[in-house]
């Protein structure tokens, strides 16, 4: 084979390597192949609200709404708002999910959150991943920008949040009651639930009004509505 034509068999190899790797990629809201093998879950199928409930009213209409392959927090006033949350509970998890949010939209992902009539809302057990609009007034308060531990911490190291309509890509990590949070591929909080700091931390701000808020090392999952709409899609855990 002379020279020519082992140059195009090399470039004909790299192309139709480079074109199976992009058709083994899955599609958003399925798990590859890898991935089912690891043992990750899918906590939304891109079709249906299944495994997913109003806080403390149950499977009901509300403003939460499947469109176009995301999870949606509409603004139809016509329907019951509050957060969504997962029917299941976790304790050591890798917890992935994709994320949208208009320019002055304000949401949020909790954690370990203990579903009681006696707790009005999911935010008064569980800690929260802050998810902010880069046009929000909050934006000039560093303990609530996206990727924070909110109203806790400022971003460990800087990330700063996609522009409106573009998703942004964020993970949650716990362990044996360490979090670990991430935006985009980088780290941007941590902390340990079970030590003294934190107790002493929750002193300071807020929510020392609420006896039980970060006391739990494991519970659901919840969705924040809040303001402006939000959309979820990828929304994946491994146990750990």
């Amino acid at each position: 084979m002379n020279k020519s034509l082992k140059l195009a068999a090399t470039f004909l190899c790299a192309a139709t390597l480079l074109m199976s790797c992009k058709n083994s990629a899955p599609a958003d809201n399925e798990l590859s192949s890898a991935e089912k093998e690891a043992g990750w879950k899918l906590l939304f199928d891109g079709k249906t609200s299944d495994g997913w409930h109003l806080y403390n009213k149950g499977k009901i209409n509300s403003a939460w709404k499947v469109q176009d392959g995301a999870l949606v927090c509409t603004s139809d006033p016509n329907v019951e708002h509050g957060d969504l949350l997962s029917d299941e509970e976790f304790k050591n998890f890798d917890l992935r999910f994709d994320w949208k949010l208009q320019a002055t939209g304000n949401s949020g992902v909790f954690i370990n959150v203990v579903e009681k009539k006696e707790y009005p809302t999911a935010w008064t057990t569980g800690p929260e991943y802050q998810l902010l609009g880069t046009e929000h007034l909050d934006m000039d308060k560093p303990t609530k920008h996206s990727g924070c531990l909110y109203g806790f911490s400022a971003q460990l190291n800087k990330v700063d949040t996609k522009p409106a309509d573009q998703w942004n890509t964020s993970r949650i990590v716990q362990k044996d009651g360490v979090i670990t949070f991430y935006l985009d591929g980088i780290e941007t909080a941590k902390e340990d639930l079970k030590a003294a700091a934190w107790k002493e931390k929750i002193k300071e701000t807020n929510f020392k009004n609420f006896p039980d808020f970060g006391k739990a090392l494991s519970g659901h999952i919840a969705l924040q509505d809040w303001t402006k709409g939000i959309s979820f899609k990828n929304v994946k855990i491994l146990a750990l």
